[in-house]
């Protein structure tokens, strides 16, 4: 309690209690749990948050091409390296804050089986995986995939999403009968996974590090600042936590 005191306090005491408005791009998988930040941080700085969700891949395009974004809250650690790189991210501002987990899922309850053994049945026609070139976590989907030897035998029921939010949709309207999608898609406080799933094991991908950092384009704004100093709260990582993520080192 005397820690978020001690945080509310320095909000209103430092240049951030001047409201502002910051605009974010926001991983797709990262959207529902950004919402809640976002509100959390405006109640606390006065800021305003204006998020745009969608593809890391799309975001990393339209950042390089000019659009006025921020903030990143990318799907993947490379981005922002590449951005920092390449001279539209600030040196020294990147850092993770999520650890993504990958679950295979099904609103159909008894579908997928607690050890994804579905995978090597016939009991689905489609899966649908978010296009890899655009969206780690259609990366991360293949690996399993391919870790499992599927990877040619199931190439020709394979759904491509554009974003990990489009491959959740084919799956939550039937257009899949399952799909690997972010576990925050299907879980949040307080709320149980319907259907059936399997939260895949880590070893089967590589860990999907999250990291966010400051575009070029925010580097004189108060508020994108504010707000990756935010994300580093308990109050922050309390909601990314309770969506299913892990989190890095304190």
């Amino acid at each position: 309690m005397l820690c978020k005191f001690l945080v509310l306090a320095a909000f209103a005491a430092s240049p951030w209690a001047q409201a502002a408005e910051v605009q974010v791009a926001v991983a797709a998988n990262f959207a529902g749990p950004m919402q809640r930040i976002a509100e959390a941080f405006a109640a606390a700085s006065g800021h305003v948050v204006k998020i745009a969700s969608g593809a890391t891949g799309k975001f990393y395009s339209q950042i390089g091409a000019g659009a006025p974004f921020e903030v990143l809250l990318s799907a993947d650690d490379e981005t922002p390296r590449k951005l920092v790189a390449e001279g539209h991210a600030v040196g020294g501002t990147q850092f993770t804050y999520a650890i993504g987990k990958l679950v295979l899922w099904s609103p159909q309850p008894g579908l997928v089986d607690d050890k994804g053994t579905v995978l090597a049945s016939d009991r689905f026609r489609h899966i649908a995986i978010a296009n890899p070139r655009l969206a780690p976590y259609g990366v991360a989907g293949y690996e399993v995939l391919k870790a499992r030897g599927l990877a040619q035998a199931l190439a020709p029921r394979v759904v491509l999403g554009e974003t990990i939010a489009q491959t959740f949709q084919f799956v939550a309207t039937g257009n899949a009968e399952l799909g690997f999608v972010a576990l925050s898609q299907v879980m949040g406080p307080g709320k149980p996974v319907a259907g059936s799933y399997w939260i895949v094991p880590p070893a089967l991908y590589r860990e999907i590090r999250q990291d966010a950092v400051l575009l070029k384009a925010g580097q004189a704004n108060p508020a994108a600042r504010a707000l990756l100093a935010y994300l580093k709260t308990d109050a922050a990582r309390q909601v990314i936590e309770s969506y299913g993520y892990a989190l890095s080192g304190p």
